[in-house]
Formats: structure tokens, sequence, C-alpha cells
């Protein structure tokens, strides 16, 4: 295994923690990936909000290595498959008027300009694509590479968030320490129109941050939490079904919505849980979402 890693061309790097994080790219401009190792964790939490059921938590085995994106698709990674394939997603996007304390849609606005009042930068992640447009990127890169990149599963992805935790933050079970890790709706971004509190801390970004700003989590992976909800491949399911168990995607139950997963920068903060499950339309627009996407490596 470790000989024909090394034939992908993969860089070691030791992060804070003394664990060391293999990262590889397939091409120059295409997202830096890290090898996820296999393992085992508890799934899920036997709770949630009313009709957000989040469990029952359930074990679930990670049975083969996988490479996650590092960091979510930027800007400037979705602007080169756009320019490449001619690619046009839905029109519009749905963004928070504070004003009216609505969500609304505006067919102004697009990808190339998600409503944050600036243009958005090339190392900022992409947002307003839908799970659609995911999965055209990702294709793209399949046939672009000849490998077989994907979205992450529903359970890969919550493997990968808790990176050996079972805290019920990421980083623990102090939601004040998440300045430290992630780009959320906290004094920075405080808004009198947002009907829920912002976190006491501050992380200094009042809307999106350019990937890679926080602290990485144990896996080396970076904004996992915050920034933008990231599209995974799966189906939403409540509660969880028993099968699959193998960290396989859930794709036969509930394909009306699909699971996005890890919250925003404008996200109240109980929210932002590794178990904490978004379900929505494949189709939607909106301006805090965006995606990260994953690989399966040779055996």
């Amino acid at each position: 295994m470790i000989e024909r890693m090394l034939a992908l061309g993969l860089l070691a790097i030791s992060l804070l923690s003394g664990c060391t994080t293999t990262v590889f790219r397939d091409c120059p401009d295409c997202p830096q990936m890290v090898v996820v190792p296999p393992g085992h964790f508890r799934m899920g939490n036997d709770g949630g909000e009313k009709d957000r059921y989040e469990g029952p938590t359930r074990g679930v085995r990670i049975v083969r290595a996988f490479a996650a994106g590092r960091f979510e698709v930027t800007q400037k990674q979705y602007a080169t498959f756009v320019a490449a394939t001619g690619h046009v997603g839905g029109k519009g996007c749905n963004v928070w008027r504070s004003a009216t304390r609505t969500l609304e849609r505006d067919l102004t606005l697009d990808w190339r300009n998600p409503g944050y009042g600036r243009a958005p930068a090339d190392d900022e992640p992409v947002a307003c694509v839908s799970w659609n447009d995911a999965q055209a990127y990702v294709a793209w890169l399949r046939d672009r590479t000849g490998k077989p990149y994907r979205l992450l599963t529903e359970a890969e992805w919550e493997y990968a968030a808790r990176a050996g935790s079972d805290a019920l933050y990421a980083w623990g079970g102090d939601p004040e320490q998440a300045c430290r890790y992630a780009n959320v709706y906290d004094a920075a971004a405080s808004d009198p129109g947002i009907p829920w509190a912002p976190t006491k801390c501050s992380d200094r970004y009042p809307t999106i941050a350019p990937v890679g700003r926080f602290a990485p989590n144990g896996f080396g992976l970076y904004d996992m939490i915050g920034n933008v909800w990231e599209w995974v491949e799966d189906c939403y399911a409540m509660p969880y079904p028993s099968e699959p168990a193998d960290g396989r995607a859930q794709t036969t139950t509930g394909c009306d919505r699909r699971v996005s997963r890890g919250g925003a920068w404008r996200t109240e903060i109980i929210r932002q849980r590794p178990a904490f499950r978004g379900r929505d339309p494949a189709d939607l627009l909106s301006g805090i979402f965006g995606f990260r996407i994953a690989r399966d490596l040779p055996r």
C-alpha cells in the first residue's frame, strides 16, 4: 500500500498534533486531497431538533481508506470547471434579508456573486451551487484525471469531521472554542436581523472566509464545520436506516432531499455539530451552500 501511495505523488505533512497527514493532488489545479484512514465510529446523536432526529446512533465501520478534499472546493477551482465545460447551473440564489428577516430567492445572484455585498475571492469556497452542480463538478474531474472522484458519503463526512472525537462539537464540548477551528456565526458576523444568537467569540470574518484559515482537525482537514454547508452523496432518511453500516451512501430512501453537513458562517452554533443533518432538494441554490469532494484510493 505504501508503494502505491508513493506512486501517486503523495506528500506527508506533519501537523502540530504530531500526526502525519498525507496530501496529494492529481493535477496542478485540482483540489488537494487528504488520505483518511479506515476506522470505526458511532454515527449520529440520540436527540436533535423536533422533526430532525439524529439517531438512532449506530456503529459504522469505514472499511477502506479514502481521500477527502483538504479544503472546500474554491471559487477558482469551480471557475476552472465552468470555463472548461460551459456548465450552466440554476438561476438565482437564496439569501437571508436581515431587514425583513426573510429568506429570499434573488435571481440576480449566482455562484459568481452569491450575495456577500462584494465579489468573492478566488480562495473562498464556492457557494450558491446545488447538489446537481457538485455532481457535475466531480464528473468532470473524473473525466479529466481518470480518477474516481465523487462526493463524500454522509458516514464518511461525519467520520472525517469527528476525526476520532466523540465530543458534542468537533473541537470539544465548549461552543465558545469554535472560533479557533471554524468560521461560524459569531461576534464578527453578529446581525440584529438574524433570529438566533451569535457565539461570543470572534473569528474576525463577518461573512465567508478563505479556505484553510482555521486550525485543521485530527485528520488534517480544514473547515469541516462552518464557512459553507457541504453537500454529500446521500438521500435524507430519518431515522437512520440500519444499513449500510460500512460507510457507503444511502441512496434508496428519501431521495427527494439530499443531505448537507457542517453548517455555514451564518448558522446557529447548535447546528454546527458533526451529527447535525441538513436536508434540502438537490436543485437548491443557497448563498451558504458549497461542497467538498472525495476520491476512492487504490486497494
